[in-house]
């Protein structure tokens, strides 16, 4: 989004119109300390097995975006699709703590959410994707899709936009969600104008699995945004 990229460039000294500000951070600043000091620099996480960082966004009080240390521009990518491309949605699902950690609190999963938006809807070209908490009243309304069958899609209206929803029980091999919405977008203009919200289908994920929500820009009126649905100021920590 623009404030994180904004905030980012701004810390690392670059310009605040800069498209690779995020790409900039992982190459020049994280992942050369993590090699020669052993700690992340400006990140939080730097894995250099998996080939990611966690970076705490500055925009929100719980945001954190996972990063390839690889160069990949976004959602449109080959890169994403090619065989053994790493599994960035589950490990951006396993990076959830760093939100509750900032808060302060254990929120259950379908409380929070992951996001990526459409090549159209972003500000910065190196993949990132949102891990934070979801708006209160998405969550409920998502609630009914918590016991649908897996693999299928189904149509719903979220927050005045259409989006398609899948229930899956993994975000690992062919339940990747680039990789499941890539089947209806198998090229990279297609994937381009893709968003894609992952958040628990429950309050537990293990049990329930994991809802995939997904809009192109222009599809049944979709914005190639879901990061509205998201909720940076995470009011759902300060419910009890």
């Amino acid at each position: 989004m623009l404030a994180a990229a904004v905030a980012v460039s701004s810390c690392a000294g670059l310009s605040t119109i800069d498209s690779n500000a995020l790409w900039k951070i992982v190459d020049i600043r994280c992942v050369p300390s993590q090699q020669t000091t052993g700690t992340p620099g400006q990140c939080t996480l730097v894995d250099l097995d998996k080939r990611y960082v966690v970076l705490k966004d500055i925009f929100g009080r719980s945001q954190y975006l996972l990063m390839p240390t690889d160069r990949i521009t976004g959602i449109e990518s080959p890169l994403i699709l090619a065989p053994g491309a790493k599994d960035y949605w589950s490990d951006a699902w396993d990076s959830r703590h760093y939100v509750q950690q900032a808060v302060k609190r254990k929120l259950p999963d379908d409380q929070l959410g992951l996001e990526i938006n459409s090549e159209y809807r972003r500000s910065q070209n190196q993949l990132h994707i949102h891990i934070d908490c979801m708006r209160r009243d998405v969550s409920a309304a998502l609630a009914i899709h918590t016991h649908d069958a897996p693999g299928e899609w189904r149509w719903d209206t979220i927050d005045g936009e259409r989006y398609r929803i899948m229930r899956v029980t993994s975000l690992t091999g062919a339940d990747n969600p680039f990789r499941i919405v890539a089947r209806d977008n198998p090229t990279p203009a297609m994937m381009a104008s893709q968003t894609i919200l992952v958040t628990g289908a429950a309050a537990s994920a293990g049990a329930h699995g994991w809802l995939i929500v997904n809009s192109g820009i222009d599809l049944d009126n979709g914005s190639g945004t879901a990061e509205g649905l998201l909720d940076h100021a995470c009011r759902v920590a300060d419910d009890n």
